[in-house]
């Protein structure tokens, strides 16, 4: 399987570096599963200052991202088969566990647009096929924001995660959040495992942890809860017009 290809346009390249020893993620790049390449639209700039950013048009505070050492870059870039261009920027729409799962499985390369200063030129949001945004606020650049995006596909990949099945019921992978875990001792500082969970009574675990994951949800998030319900009573409702 050829590795999946992560392709990052960022004026602080250096920022990745940590990524390559951070557990599980690390080790898939140093495993070939996936291959990260990083482009400074600096090394693209054709004055003698290597200039990359400007005045605003119209006036205004701060400097912006001008778009000539940035399409230099991109143009630069290998095209793969079923490639995805995102844009970090606060104004895009805020990433979900889902996108994570939809990169990881739909395509096999990603290219990230890390902004930078005030803003960046408007002409460069043309590159981009989705912008995406880790919530309401505002960093210094789109760096963080694309390591958390390379983390978060990445660990999705076959053969990243030792046990594929941890996958599959974690927080927000079916929009509940996880239930709870225990390990040994059984009783720390007055602090018990659940009885459920030492019964060997795998059908009893199963239904005390999907309750847990219910009610969870319902303490923490029951905006998420409420999509859930209405995800269930509509597939509930389909099965039995079928």
């Amino acid at each position: 399987m050829a590795a999946y290809r992560l392709d990052v346009i960022s004026l602080a390249p250096r920022a990745f570096a940590p990524l390559a020893e951070l557990g599980v993620i690390g080790r898939a790049f140093a495993a070939g599963g996936a291959e990260l390449h990083l482009h400074n639209p600096r090394d693209y700039a054709t004055d003698r200052y290597r200039k990359v950013d400007d005045e605003p048009y119209g006036g205004g505070a701060g400097m912006v991202l001008k778009p000539e050492p940035v399409f230099s870059a991109f143009e630069s870039i290998p095209v793969c088969s079923r490639r995805r261009v995102l844009l970090m920027t606060p104004q895009g729409q805020p990433m979900t566990q889902a996108d994570l799962q939809r990169w990881a499985e739909s395509h096999d390369q990603l290219v990230l647009l890390c902004g930078h200063y005030e803003g960046f030129d408007e002409r460069i949001r043309s590159l981009a096929d989705e912008e995406v945004s880790l919530g309401d606020f505002v960093l210094t650049g789109g760096e963080l924001p694309a390591m958390t995006i390379i983390n978060g596909v990445v660990r999705l990949l076959p053969g990243t995660v030792g046990t594929p099945a941890s996958l599959v019921e974690e927080s927000h992978s079916d929009l509940l959040l996880e239930h709870p875990h225990y390990t040994r001792p059984a009783e720390f500082r007055g602090m018990t495992v659940p009885d459920v969970l030492r019964s060997g009574d795998h059908g009893a675990i199963a239904k005390w942890r999907q309750q847990q994951r219910e009610q969870r949800t319902a303490d923490r998030r029951p905006d998420l809860l409420d999509r859930w319900n209405r995800r269930s009573n509509a597939e509930n409702d389909n099965v039995g017009t079928n």
